[in-house]
């Protein structure tokens, strides 16, 4: 079983930069990823790395702005945010599929972080 305990997050303003930091312990998950919640709107995909060979995914909202990355020997994975936007504001969760390539669906994600807040004001 993964545990998965995020950290990072904070208020920043529009344009600022911030990193979020996924810890995982217990047995390792194909693919991880980090999904997103604003208030009032569902979960949603924001992007996810292959555990076996660093392919990485990104929802197009965020491509070219964020970047995902993994250390395996630390076991951690990571969020690297540039140019933040209002509508970046949400908690972000961390989550891990046994899937060698899970897709951008929840479902494929059986474990999840308690999720960090992230805040941009404008």
């Amino acid at each position: 079983q993964v545990q998965l305990v995020e950290s990072g997050g904070g208020l920043v303003q529009t344009g600022s930069s911030l990193g979020l930091s996924c810890a995982a312990s217990g047995r390792s998950a194909y693919t991880m990823a980090w999904f997103r919640q604003a208030p009032g709107k569902e979960r949603e995909f924001v992007a996810s790395i292959n555990w076996r060979d660093s392919t990485t995914d990104y929802a197009d909202s965020v491509k070219g702005r964020f970047t995902i990355s993994r250390n395996n020997i630390k076991n951690t994975l990571y969020l690297q945010m540039n140019s933040l936007k209002p509508d970046d504001t949400a908690v972000y969760y961390c989550a891990s599929s046994p899937k060698l390539n899970a897709g951008w669906s929840s479902r494929d994600y059986t474990t999840w972080g308690q999720g960090t807040q992230v805040t941009v004001s404008s």
